[in-house]
C-alpha cells in the first residue's frame, strides 16, 4: 500500500486522492484545510474511541466474574440488577424530556412507511433502493406469492385478474366510494375539483372527498389521478392502449403507490469493506448519490441498461396549482460502530483511525454535496443512523463526534441527525439516557431487532446454556425490549418528530407470510420497519394505509409501561436434557447459516447474502445474524451442551450441503474438497470455537482478518 504523510497521518494514497480529486471539488473547502482539522479531531477523538472500547471489555469480566461466583446459586435478579447498577451497566435514570430535533424531513417526522436497507458497494441496488420510493403494486402482487404461489413471468390472464381483484378490494377499503365499488368503476373525471367515478353512468365519489388531490392529463380525460391516506400517494395510472388498461373497462393500467419513504444506505453489517480499496468503493458510490449522478450499467432481457436516479413526480392539484412530489426515498447512511479501525489512515502513534470516525467525516463531507443540490434532503440535514454503541457514555461520545465533525466541516450544529441501533443490552436498559444524550439531533430508534439476540447471548455467556435459538422469538426479555423501546421513544416525544423502526422481514421470496405477519409492526407503534426489497417496501406498504401509525402511538402511551425486570430476565436454559438428535439439529441449523454466509463474504466480498437454510428457504443473512448463530454453538460449546468433535463434524457436513446449494455460482469456491486450506471454513470454525473471547460476541475482528487474508492470496 502507498502512504502520503500528512499532518501527522499516513494517508493510503486511494482515499487521499479520492477525497482531494472527487469530493473536495465542489464543496468551498480547500485541501489543506481540510486535513489540517482532520488530522486534529481524529487524534483527539481516537484515544477517546479506544477508552470505550477497553471499558466494554472491563464491564464484561465483571459480568462473566459475578455468573461464575452465582453459577450454582438460585438466581436473584435483585442482587443482579443491583450488581449491574454498581459496576454502572445501568446508569441513573434522569427526569422526564422531549426531543427537540429541528430540521427533520417529512419522511421521518411526519409519514409512517417501509424502509430499506441496502449495502452501498453495490452501486446498482443503492439505485434500485433509492428509486423504490414509488412501485407498481400490479408488478409486486403479480410477481410474488401474495395472490398465490402459481408464479408466471407471462402474461396470465386469469392471475392477472386475480391481481385487479385484489387491489380493487383494497381501494374498497382505504379509499371507500359514497356508493357501489371500484370493481364497478367505469370511468373517472376530475369534476369541479373532485374525483367523480362512474358505474354505468351513474356518478359517485369518494366518502372522504379530500383524499383526492391531484391528476395529470385533461380533467375529463386524466392519465393519472393522485390519491393520498395516511400521508402516503397513491397514483392511478389510466392508460387505454397499455396492455392491461384496454382490456380494462376504467382503462386503469396499474397503481403506482409510495413505498420505501427512506433507504438505510449501508456501510456496516451488509458490506464486506476491510481496506482503503473497499471502503473508497463505498465512499464514491455514496458520493455519487449525493450529486444525485451515480450510474450503474446492466444488462435485462438482454438489452444494455444506464440505471440512475429518478427524477421526481409533477402532477397538477385539484386548484390548478404544480404538486411536486419526491421521486426516491430520503436517504440515511449507516456508518459502521466503535469497535473496528481501518488501515486506510494511520496516526501518529502507528494504530490504524478508528473506522467509525472515518465513516463519520467521509460521509458527511460527501453529502455536503446534497445541502448545495437537495436532491435528498430538503432541509439541510444528514441522517446518520449509528450502530453497536453501548449505553449512554457510548452514545455521548457519538454526539461529541459529529459535533467535530460539524466544526471541521463548517456546517451548522446539529446538521447531522443520529439514529440509535439499539442492538446491545446496555443501551436497551438505558435507553432513556441515551436518548437524552442525543435530544438535539436524535431521529431513529429500533426495536425488536433480533439481532440484539447476539448480544444477549453473549453478556450472559457464563450464566449458563442458553435456549434454543428459535425459542428466543418467544423469550420474556426479547418480547418486552419490543414493548420497552417503543414506550422510551413515545415518552421522550418521538411521535411526529423521529422514527422507531422494527426489523427485517428475512424471508424475500415469502412475501404472502410477509402480508400476513408485517402489519404487527405498524400495529406496535412502529412508524418504520425493514424491508428486503423495493418489492417488499410497495407491498409493506399497504399496511401503512390499513393502519394510522400515529393514532396507534396515541393509544400506546396509554398502556403498562414495560418494566426494567423483564428485560434483565436472561434466556438460558434450565437444566437442559436434551436430545443428541435436537441438539445436532440446531447445530446444524447454525451452522448452514454461518457457512453459507461465510463463505461468500471471504471468498467473494459480498457482506449480504440471500442464504439458503437447512429447508432451501432463502433467508437474508448478514453479520448480525451470523453473531447470533456463532454465539449460540459458542455457548453450548463452552457449557458442553456438544463437544468440539460434534460440531467440526457437523461443520464439515454443512460445509458439502452449502457447496451443493451454490454448485451454480460460477464465482463459487468450494469448501468440502480441501477444508485444510479453506480460508472461508477456518473462518466459520474460528467464529465458533473463538467465539466467547470475541469482543461483545461480535465478528467482524474476525472476518475481516480472513478476507484481508484472502485477498493478499487471490
Amino acid at each position: 500500500m502507498k502512504y502520503i504523510k500528512k499532518n501527522d497521518l499516513q494517508i493510503n494514497s486511494t482515499l487521499y486522492e479520492f477525497i482531494n480529486n472527487e469530493v473536495l471539488p465542489g464543496t468551498n473547502l480547500q485541501s489543506e484545510t481540510f486535513w489540517s482539522k482532520f488530522a486534529q479531531a481524529v487524534h483527539e477523538l481516537a484515544p477517546k474511541n479506544k477508552a470505550l472500547i477497553e471499558k466494554r471489555e472491563q464491564i464484561q469480566k465483571k459480568i462473566d466474574e459475578w455468573h461464575k461466583e452465582n453459577f450454582n446459586k438460585e438466581f436473584d435478579k435483585k442482587d443482579y440488577k443491583k450488581f449491574l447498577k454498581s459496576i454502572s451497566y445501568i446508569v441513573e435514570e434522569k427526569g422526564d424530556f422531549e426531543i427537540s430535533t429541528n430540521n427533520v424531513d417529512e419522511e421521518i417526522a411526519k409519514i409512517a412507511g417501509p424502509q430499506l436497507v441496502v449495502p452501498v458497494d453495490n452501486a446498482r441496488y443503492a439505485l434500485n433502493a433509492a428509486n423504490a420510493r414509488w412501485g407498481s403494486l400490479y408488478d409486486a402482487l403479480y410477481g410474488t406469492d401474495v395472490i398465490s404461489e402459481n408464479q408466471s413471468k407471462k402474461l396470465d390472464k386469469q392471475r392477472a385478474n386475480k391481481v385487479i381483484s385484489y387491489v380493487r378490494k383494497l381501494l374498497d377499503e382505504i379509499f371507500p366510494l359514497e356508493s357501489g365499488s371500484w370493481e364497478e368503476i367505469s370511468k373517472l373525471q376530475v369534476d369541479s375539483n373532485n374525483l367523480a367515478l362512474f358505474i354505468n353512468d351513474k356518478k359517485t365519489f369518494l366518502k372522504e372527498r379530500d383524499k383526492f388531490i391531484g391528476y395529470n392529463g385533461e380533467k375529463n380525460e386524466p392519465s393519472s389521478i393522485l390519491l393520498k391516506n395516511n400521508n402516503l400517494h397513491f397514483d392511478i395510472i389510466i392508460d387505454s392502449e397499455s396492455t392491461i388498461g384496454k382490456d380494462d373497462k376504467a382503462n386503469i393500467s396499474d397503481f403506482i403507490i409510495e413505498s420505501a419513504l427512506s433507504t438505510i444506505i449501508d456501510n456496516e453489517d451488509s458490506v464486506a469493506a476491510v481496506d482503503a480499496e473497499d471502503k473508497v468503493k463505498c465512499y464514491r458510490n455514496w458520493l455519487g448519490l449525493m450529486k444525485a449522478d451515480l450510474k450503474a450499467d446492466l444488462e435485462k432481457n438482454g438489452k444494455k441498461i444506464t440505471r440512475k436516479l429518478n427524477p421526481d413526480r409533477n402532477y397538477i392539484a385539484k386548484d390548478g396549482k404544480e404538486i411536486k412530489l419526491h421521486g426516491r426515498a430520503l436517504l440515511l447512511n449507516r456508518n459502521v460502530g466503535h469497535l473496528m479501525t481501518n488501515s486506510s489512515i494511520k496516526l501518529k502513534d502507528g494504530d490504524e483511525i478508528p473506522e467509525g470516525i472515518l465513516d463519520a467525516f467521509v460521509s458527511t463531507l460527501c453529502a455536503l454535496h446534497d445541502f448545495k443540490n437537495k436532491n435528498n434532503s430538503r432541509k439541510n440535514s444528514f441522517y446518520i443512523v449509528k450502530p453497536k454503541m453501548h449505553g449512554p457514555e457510548e452514545v455521548a461520545f457519538t454526539n461529541n463526534l459529529f459535533e467535530k465533525v460539524e466544526q471541521v466541516l463548517n456546517i451548522e450544529k446539529f446538521s447531522i441527525k443520529v439514529g440509535i441501533m439499539d442492538e446491545e443490552r446496555r443501551t436497551t436498559v438505558n435507553l432513556k439516557e441515551c436518548i437524552r444524550e442525543v435530544k438535539e439531533r436524535i431521529v431513529f430508534i429500533n426495536t425488536g431487532f433480533l439481532d440484539r439476540t447476539g448480544d444477549e447471548m453473549h453478556t450472559s455467556f457464563e450464566s449458563g446454556p442458553m435456549i434454543f435459538k428459535g425459542e428466543m422469538k418467544k423469550s420474556t426479555w426479547l418480547n418486552t425490549y419490543e414493548n420497552w423501546n417503543v414506550d422510551v421513544g413515545l415518552s421522550c416525544g418521538f411521535s411526529g418528530k423521529a422514527q422507531i423502526g422494527k426489523g427485517m422481514w428475512a424471508m424475500p421470496d415469502k412475501m404472502g407470510e410477509m402480508m400476513k405477519q408485517k402489519i404487527s409492526h405498524p400495529k406496535s407503534g412502529a412508524n418504520c420497519a425493514w424491508v428486503p426489497s423495493p418489492t417488499a417496501a410497495t407491498l409493506h406498504a399497504i399496511h401503512y394505509h390499513k393502519i394510522n401509525v400515529f393514532k396507534e402511538q396515541e393509544k400506546i402511551k396509554k398502556r403498562q409501561k414495560a418494566k426494567l425486570d423483564d428485560i434483565l430476565e436472561i434466556p438460558k436454559a434450565d437444566r437442559p436434557n436434551w436430545p443428541v438428535d435436537d441438539i445436532n439439529r440446531e447445530l446444524e441449523n447454525n451452522a448452514q447459516g454461518i457457512l453459507g454466509y461465510v463463505v461468500r463474504w471471504i471468498d467473494q466480498g459480498v457482506g449480504c447474502s440471500k442464504v439458503p437454510d437447512i429447508n432451501n428457504i432463502g433467508l437474508m443473512e448478514d453479520r448480525a445474524t451470523l453473531r447470533i448463530s456463532s454465539q449460540h454453538i459458542a455457548n453450548w460449546l463452552h457449557h458442553k451442551i456438544c463437544t468440539e468433535k460434534q460440531v467440526i463434524t457437523v461443520m464439515k457436513k454443512m460445509a458439502a450441503i452449502v457447496d451443493k446449494q451454490n454448485e451454480k455460482d460460477p464465482k463459487y469456491k468450494k469448501m468440502s474438497n480441501n477444508f485444510e486450506k479453506s480460508i472461508a471454513f477456518s473462518a466459520a470454525c474460528d467464529l465458533v470455537f473463538k467465539g466467547r473471547i470475541q469482543p461483545s460476541g461480535y465478528t467482524e475482528p474476525l472476518l475481516h482478518q480472513k478476507r484481508i487474508e484472502k485477498k493478499l492470496s487471490l
